[in-house]
């Protein structure tokens, strides 16, 4: 069960991480140029922060869990895989560790911080939301 748990939680992370990447593209391909830097990034954080709730609205009843506790651990991997992917990420594109640490603040719109926060929580308030805790 524990196998499986995990698996199913990866496929949905992996999910997010694919939402993430293309909201990245619509933020600066799109919101950006037609809006501003400010509101386009803020909108970009607040798009991907209600994707995040619908994948695991959307994904929770494929997931054998329907504890609190378990869906905060679930939780709590995804905030740790998607830190793991940032910090990656940029250290392999040539990032000093200091940029990299200045998108977990709120400036210039940036709501990395909440996404974040959003992340860890996601699948506990996906089953508050369905009514299961």
């Amino acid at each position: 069960m524990a196998l499986e748990t995990t698996a199913k939680a990866l496929a949905l992370w992996t999910l997010i991480l694919l939402l993430a990447i293309a909201n990245g593209l619509l933020r600066e391909a799109v919101l950006i140029p037609r809006i501003g830097a400010f509101a386009g990034t803020a909108l970009s954080g607040l798009l991907l922060a209600a994707l995040i709730l619908a994948v695991a609205y959307l994904g929770l009843p494929w997931m054998p869990v329907r504890r609190a506790g378990g869906l905060l651990w679930i939780g709590l991997g995804w905030l740790l895989l998607t830190l793991a992917f940032e910090f990656s990420f940029g250290l392999l594109r040539g990032q000093a560790l200091v940029e990299i640490l200045e998108a977990y603040t709120f400036k210039g719109g940036n709501l990395w911080p909440l996404v974040l926060a959003v992340t860890a929580a996601a699948p506990w308030l996906a089953a508050r939301r369905r009514g299961w805790l």
